[in-house]
């Protein structure tokens, strides 16, 4: 065992069950059969990765998962370690080939699997991109923290999270924030690297100096490393114990990284001529399975007995794709149902996994007529406010994100919420944003409020395939698991632009399956939306304009502790009959002013929410004027502009006088000057000229 810090485990482990894993083992390598020499041939099933060489290590560590709050994540060669822990055969043919009553009822690859569990350690979510499991299990891991240390329940126990990877996958940025989250906040968590040699077609030493990322990790501070032999029975089942009994013991987070050998293809389709024949050969003799059975047969398992098992897993698996061939697909009818939470009347409806409301939570009532308190704040004031009351009444919320402690956010949105809640409900993160929103994800599937803070729009970038994997996740998992969080996230122009931190680019999170967007203009729309996406439960990004945080205009006298806004409700905030003009954020001021300087009347609608947006709000207005102008931010070309000149098109085609129109920036980066940055973004007087032609065409 190479170790950054000499931690040596006292705790008894648990005997294990020699017999189930070697059923276990048994049936992984009977379903890696079945499908390599029938169902992939026969075209019953279109991705196939063998775990066969890896499963004796990963079956071993299922059995050390025994509380019912751990959790952990896999890779596409992960599915030995789900049949350890429970899941029903049937339940992970159906998987593979498709059909209804496996992991995702068809919508996701049959190796993309989750496992809700009930009774037993949880299969969060696997997503399809490498090393994107990480982070999700940090997540989980700080969560565990937070349930001991805040809210004192006593029901988490000893349990721990644990991120299933490759050796190539130490090379992705998952894997390193994972690894700083762990390390520097003392995380339960194991990692557990399963080092075949090869990613893909590419040597490991291409992924890490050397090849050997137990070696490289050694002096790693925080971090204990448990290194050997995953083909071996007893010694895998020794550094496992040892691994898990470390995390469990609280003594930090540590590695467990076994070598095993890839006894075929990365995928089916792979015929490995990339390796040489030696190669190949040293894999092959060192195949876990008979290095089991002479395990078991000094440990009294007879040869006649060794074959029963042997020849009752193949029929097992046989008669298990009988009957899941007979299942059907998913109806296409249901194909886009759970994007969002369907709420129904009997909680029927709500995820088993993931956000608040499957626990029970119960939040305060809402009103959606505001009650105006005091006088007019600015954006700044109403979203801390709004976010001090809700940590008030929500201690499952929790607020994090670069610089929002001590600091108070770069936007001073946060200034001295951490002093008032304290550092485990308001806290800073390493400077990762692929960290900070993975770990929300997490710490949503465990039950808790994440609001995670993106300081700039642009930033949000290296979080892309967390955001996307987020948001596709209730749709993926057939709404067996969500994680509902708030993103808070800045953008826009201020006192100037630049392309780094004054993007908007909204339409990129508009365009991302399952996400809600809120952009509010105002004090009192930020704090009624706000709560709305709070108390929702669905992921939601929440758009803070930097020009409007301190703008004399967005300021509105706060609207009470209960006020919501209903996500996909516009405003109207003027009222004509000339023409619509369709916005929101910056430029709902700009398009007001914009009016009165064209001389004609018009209403303007503030769409507040752009996923849902409010289409009947936009189709009652037009055809009310008969005219049209899409009006914002961000670049014209694909922007959210065109697809609301689409609808308007088809659905108000007969009502037009005009064709409807945009005016939006040109398919530049926000420019730095501020004369260039007036050139570039719409304007009063800009807008104005683009009102005149429109009602006078």
């Amino acid at each position: 065992m190479a170790k950054a810090a000499a931690v040596k485990s006292t705790s008894k482990q648990a005997a294990l069950d020699w017999e189930k894993v070697t059923k276990t083992v048994l049936l992984s390598r009977a379903l890696d059969d079945i499908e390599e020499k029938v169902l992939l041939p026969g075209k019953e099933m279109f991705y196939q990765f063998s775990a066969r060489g890896h499963d004796l290590a990963q079956v071993i560590l299922a059995q050390y998962l025994t509380n019912p709050f751990d959790c952990f994540t896999g890779y596409y060669r992960s599915r030995p370690i789900l049949l350890g822990v429970g899941v029903d055969l049937d339940e992970a043919v159906s998987g593979a080939l498709a059909r209804t009553g496996g992991y995702s009822d068809g919508r996701d690859i049959g190796t993309v699997f989750n496992y809700a569990n009930p009774n037993g350690p949880k299969a969060l979510p696997m997503c399809g991109g490498v090393g994107a499991q990480y982070t999700p299990s940090a997540g989980w891991a700080q969560a565990i923290e937070y349930y001991r240390d805040v809210l004192h329940d006593p029901a988490v126990g000893d349990a721990i999270a644990v991120a299933l990877g490759g050796d190539a996958s130490v090379a992705t940025n998952g894997f390193w924030s994972a690894l700083t989250m762990a390390t520097t906040l003392k995380l339960p968590i194991l990692f557990y690297i399963e080092d075949n040699g090869y990613g893909i077609s590419v040597p490991s030493s291409f992924q890490t100096p050397g090849g050997n990322i137990a070696a490289n990790l050694a002096s790693f501070q925080g971090l204990t490393i448990f290194s050997g032999d995953g083909t071996e029975p007893a010694e895998a089942a020794k550094l496992a114990g040892d691994a898990v009994t470390h995390v469990r013991e609280r003594k930090g987070p540590a590695m467990l990284h076994l070598k095993v050998p890839r006894l075929a293809g990365h995928s089916g389709q792979d015929t490995q001529t990339y390796k040489s024949v030696d190669f190949i050969q040293d894999e092959k003799s060192r195949d876990p399975l008979p290095k089991l059975k002479a395990f078991m047969a000094k440990n009294g398992l007879s040869e006649k007995a060794w074959a029963a098992l042997e020849e009752s897993t193949v029929s097992d698996v046989k008669e298990s794709v009988a009957r899941v061939q007979q299942r059907d697909t998913l109806p296409t009818e249901d194909l886009t149902k759970f994007v969002y939470s369907e709420p129904s009347n009997d909680n029927r409806g709500l995820q088993l996994v993931g956000g608040l409301r499957p626990l029970g939570h119960k939040y305060a009532p809402s009103n959606e007529t505001p009650d105006p308190q005091g006088p007019r704040i600015n954006m700044v004031t109403a979203i801390r406010r709004t976010l001090d009351h809700e940590l008030a009444v929500n201690p499952k919320m929790v607020l994090f994100g670069e610089d929002i402690g001590p600091k108070g956010g770069v936007h001073a949105v946060t200034m001295g919420l951490q002093d008032k809640y304290g550092i485990a409900r308001v806290t800073d993160t390493s400077l990762s944003e692929e960290g900070i929103i993975g770990r929300a994800v997490g710490m949503a599937l465990a039950g808790l409020l994440p609001v995670p803070e993106i300081q700039f729009r642009k930033y949000a970038d290296p979080a892309a395939e967390q955001l996307n994997d987020a948001g596709t996740m209730r749709w993926r998992t057939g709404n067996r698991f969500a994680p509902p969080m708030v993103v808070r996230m800045a953008g826009g122009f201020s006192k100037c632009g630049d392309p780094w931190h004054s993007q908007t680019n909204e339409v990129q999170w508009v365009h991302n399956i399952g996400w809600h967007v809120a952009v509010p203009s105002n004090a009192e729309d930020a704090v009624g939306l706000l709560r709305a996406a709070l108390r929702g439960n669905d992921p939601a990004i929440f758009f803070e304009h930097r020009g409007l945080l301190d703008l004399a205009w967005s300021r509105r006298p706060y609207p009470g502790d209960d006020y919501v806004v209903p996500l996909g409700k516009a405003k109207l905030t003027v009222e004509g009959n000339d023409i619509s003009l369709v916005t929101w954020g910056a430029m709902v001021p700009r398009c007001e002013d914009a009016l009165k300087a064209a001389g004609v009347t018009g209403d303007v609608i503030d769409l507040r929410t752009l996923m849902p947006w409010d289409k009947e709000a936009v189709m009652r207005s037009v055809k009310k004027t008969h005219r049209c102008l899409v009006v914002h931010e961000d670049n014209i070309t694909a922007g959210f502009g065109a697809e609301i000149v689409a609808f308007v098109s088809k659905e108000c085609f007969f009502d037009l006088d005009a064709p409807p129109d945009r005016l939006c920036m040109p398919d530049i980066p926000s420019p730095y000057n501020p004369k260039l940055l007036d050139a570039a973004v719409p304007s009063v007087e800009s807008i104005s000229k683009a009102i005149t032609d429109l009602v006078t065409s």
